[in-house]
Order: structure tokens, then sequence, then C-alpha cells
């Protein structure tokens, strides 16, 4: 069957199944990874916003008289209990908005939900934009927002994943994680510039401001093409070859756009006879399907991505960013606590774009264990130091030479490794889903640090200060181990390989594992010479072994 005829010609060999690298994959990747800024941005303004004196007494009605004298000033504060309510309720929002994601990406495409997502977040923003004193606009805004947060944050990860080309995959996807660090410091650098107004556009500034990187990803992503995953999903071969020629820079009858659609369509057939797609309510049961004593079933993929998102936030690293300026203002040494947040996120935003490297150089794996090794010492030397000699000036300078240390670490290694792997384990099947899952698990855990850490280190509550590094290093002991014995390495797969991958090998044994044949092989597509240009769909049934 020839090509004009609507055909597709497979492939044997393992060095063909992707097109080569173009400029424009970068571009619409990079443009893509634009959805972290505001992911950022709506993380890191709070930090900023909760230590400024004017919202401070808008939001209490202390008297600024209160600053004035050193006995008095700590009470001059936000209550644990509203500061713990207005920083969790967007992480609230968020889980809910991931998991919805993966249903609205299967539905309407990848890309039509992230310019949903924007549309929603630019409803919280007015709300909280609007809001005065008090609560009645700034908690349901930040839970809308949080909506929105959450559609994109979870997409994006999938959209970049499903069309980036394998060999930088793991680089693109961590330019995600660098947009998070712009959006940090560009929060810290706007609150640390509202920081001593004395009227409402001390915080409805860096609010506002918000709205602008929804603007510009939503508008910018009417430009970019659909995942050819999701139409090879959704059984259009057609569309899914024009978007697939199109990312990769070739022409639509390109053999190698068609060896490439191949192996992407004998994939998902595969993943189809295994475990065939049912009702609404089994598609997502297919999600803990397996055993959990096998390391290529569903269940297995969705525990893996869920815990790594939370072994991220276990890391401790959204202490810093969420709370960061009002732990340094309780050291008491320290002059000008902004100025040491907006160093912190600076470390953040320069130290991640080494990972783009290191990824793809070293690999994910290696990057997350040595990276909760180097976070753990770091934490340890913090609450040691701050314990023991935590009132001398000179000892906290060094503190926060390590706490800045501790950021370098996390964000060459567990910053972006996260995400990048949560986009590379699932199958096609329920990737959407398990995506979402995994980024809802991150955003669940954010909300419940959002919730108790003020209470951890609040004076009139734990008053831990410095000690509250033991738990964060503790638990970054568990982090190396659970990288150690639970990641896989997928540097250098295609998305089809590591699901090839993870049916084969263990995590210590990942890194040897090389690609010997295609899935259009196995599913002796390559001895047809080509593949019919229509699929069922998903709701289709399908006999046990049939074939595209």
């Amino acid at each position: 069957m020839s090509l004009s005829q609507g055909a597709i010609r497979a492939t044997t060999d393992v060095e063909r199944i992707e097109a080569p690298v173009t400029f424009k994959a970068y571009m619409m990747c990079a443009f893509a990874a634009f959805g972290g800024i505001f992911f950022g941005y709506d993380s890191g303004y709070i930090n900023g916003v909760l230590g400024i004196p004017y919202y401070i007494h808008l939001q209490t009605g202390l008297p600024y008289s209160l600053l004035d004298d050193e006995a008095t000033k700590d009470q001059f504060a936000i209550p644990s209990w509203k500061k713990s309510l207005i920083v969790s309720i967007l992480s609230l929002g968020t889980f809910l908005g991931a998991i919805i994601a993966g249903d609205l990406a299967d539905f309407i495409g990848r890309r039509t939900t992230v310019i949903f997502g924007c549309l929603v977040f630019l409803v919280g923003v007015v709300l909280q934009t609007a809001s005065n004193s008090g609560l009645g606009l700034i908690i349901p805004g930040r839970l809308i927002a949080g909506f929105g947060v959450g559609f994109v944050s979870a997409t994006i990860i999938l959209y970049m994943s499903e069309i980036a080309p394998r060999k930088i995959r793991g680089a693109l996807v961590s330019g995600y994680q660098f947009c998070i660090t712009i959006g940090l410091l560009l929060a810290s650098c706007v609150a640390y510039g509202t920081q001593d107004f004395t009227d409402t556009s001390s915080y409805r500034v860096p609010i506002a401001l918000q709205m602008l990187w929804a603007i510009i990803l939503a508008i910018g992503l009417f430009f970019l093409p659909e995942s050819p995953r999701y139409f090879v999903k959704k059984g259009n071969l057609e569309r899914a070859r024009g978007v697939l020629a199109r990312v990769r820079g070739q022409a639509v009858d390109s053999e190698l756009i068609e060896q490439e659609l191949a192996e992407i369509v004998a994939n998902h057939e595969y993943e189809m006879q295994v475990i065939p797609q049912g009702s609404y309510f089994s598609s997502w049961a297919n999600c803990f399907k397996g055993s959990l004593w096998r390391p290529n079933s569903n269940l297995r993929r969705t525990i893996l991505g869920t815990s790594l998102q939370m072994m991220q936030q276990w890391t401790g690293i959204n202490f810093i960013f969420y709370f960061g300026t009002t732990f340094f203002q309780q050291l008491g040494t320290i002059d000008n606590p902004f100025l040491i947040s907006l160093i912190t996120t600076l470390v953040n935003v320069l130290s991640t774009p080494l990972s783009f490297w290191a990824i793809e150089r070293f690999g994910r794996r290696p990057l997350l264990i040595w990276g909760a090794l180097g976070m753990l010492i770091c934490e340890f030397i913090v609450a040691i130091a701050g314990t023991v000699d935590g009132d001398n000036p000179h000892t906290v300078k060094a503190m926060i030479s390590f706490i800045c240390i501790y950021i370098f670490f996390f964000a060459t290694t567990w910053g972006p490794g996260a995400w990048v792997i949560i986009g590379e384990i699932f199958p096609l099947q329920i990737r959407s889903r398990g995506v979402g899952l995994s980024t809802a698990s991150n955003w669940l855990w954010n909300c419940i640090i959002a919730v108790i850490t003020p209470y951890m280190v609040d004076k009139q509550y734990g008053d831990l200060k410095a000690k509250v590094f033991f738990i964060w290093g503790g638990l970054c002991i568990l982090c190396f181990f659970y990288a150690y014995f639970l990641i896989y390495e997928t540097k250098g797969l295609s998305l089809e390989q590591v699901d090839k991958m993870m049916e084969e090998t263990t995590p210590l044994t990942s890194a040897h594992w090389k690609a010997t044949t295609t899935f259009a092989a196995e599913m002796g597509l390559t001895d047809k010479g080509t593949l019919r240009a229509e699929v069922p769909q998903e709701s289709e049934k399908k006999e046990p072994g049939s074939v595209v």
C-alpha cells in the first residue's frame, strides 16, 4: 500500500524511530515551558506579600509603632492560622485542578487544556487583585487561580514530554523548572520593590502582574500544534502525521515521520491489548491495575510518579520560597530579610540551567541520588549551626550560605528531575491521568507543608527556628534511598522505549538497558511493510492479537 493511499511504513531500526532534532522543536518546547513562569510567580509572590508591613497592618489592624520597638517587633505579623490558609488554599486548588486536567487533556487536547487553565487563572487573579482587608476575596481568588495553575502545571509537562525529541527531552522539560525559578525571582523582585509602599498598591501590584504571564501563554499556544500522541490516542492518524511533520520540521510524506508515527501507534496498540479501554471509571481504574510487585504495572508507575512528586516536596524547598522572608525575619540578626529572600531566589534561577546539560550528560537517576545527598548534608549543617550558635550574626551568614548551596543542589537535580521523569514513565493509555495524579501529589504535599510550616516555626507554637532543618534533612535521607532503589534511568530513550525498558529491567540495572527492536516490529507491522492510517479509538473493542 502506498503512502498516498494512507499507509505508514514501519521500521525495525531503533535509531530511526524519531526524526532529527530541529530548531523549531527547541522553540516550541521553550515557549511551552513559559507556563512555569506563572506557576513560579504565583507560588512566590505570596512569600513577599505576607511580609509587607502595609499588608500585615491591613490583615491584622496592628499599629506600625510595633516595628519601632525590638521588644514588640515580632508581634507585628499575620497570625499563623491566617498565613496557613492564605498560602495553602492555592495548593488545594492546584491539587484538584491537576486531577481534573488529566480528563480535560484527553477530552479537548493538551494545548486547549492549558489555554483553558490560563483563563481560569485570570479569573482568580482578578479576585485577588480586588481584595482588601479580610479574606473574602483573597481566599476564593487563590483557590480559583489554583485550579488554573493545576490545569497548566499538569498539562504542560505532558505536552512537552510528548513533542520533545528524545535526545533532548530532559533538557527541554527542565526548561519548565527554569521558568518556575524565573517566576519566583520576578515575584521576589516585585515584592522587594513594593515592600515600603503604604497603600494597596504594595500588594495589588505583585498580584496583578500575574495576569501578564497567563495572557502571553494563552495567546502563544494558539500558534503551537497539538500533541501528535493525542491524535493517535483519538485514532486520527492523518492529523497526527501532520502535527508530527510540523514539530519535527519534515515533509508530511517523509519516511522519518512515517516511522516515528508507526512506533507511537504500535506502542499504543500494544498497551490497548494489555489493558483494553472501557468506561470512564474503568479508564481511571487502569491507573491502578496490575501487581505492586511487577515493575511495569500501571499501579507501580502511578505510585512511582505520585511518590516522586511527594519526595520533591519533602526536600523542604518550598519552606524557603513560601516562608523564607518570615523565617529570616525571625532569626533576628538580618537587617533586610527581603534582600536575603531575593538572593536565595536568584541562586535558584542561576543554578537551574546547569541541569539542562547535566540531565542529558549524567542521566536522571544519578542526579536525584547525588542531589539528595548534597541537600541533606547542607540541611543538617544549617540545623546544627543554628541550634548551637544561632544568635551569632557570623553563624547566620554561614547558615544562609549553606541554604544557598542547598538550593543549588535542588535546582540542578530534584527541581527539574522530578518533572522530567513523571512525563516519561507512563504509557500513552494512562499518561494524561498519570501525569495529572503525579502533579496533584506535588500540590497536595505542597498544601500540607504550607499548612503546617507556620506552626513549626512561629514563636507562639513550635518555635523551631533553624531546628526545622533537622526535619528537612531527615526527609532528604529518605529521598536518597528512594532515588537509589526506585528511580529508573530514562536518558536518551523515546517514550515508547521507556515503556519497554520498564518491562524488562529494574531501577538498579536500568542504565544498562538498550533497545534491540521497535514496537512496530514486535507487533508484526514491519512484516506487512505498512500500517493502516486509521486506528480504532479507545472506546472501540479490539480482539486480542489485532494490529492497527
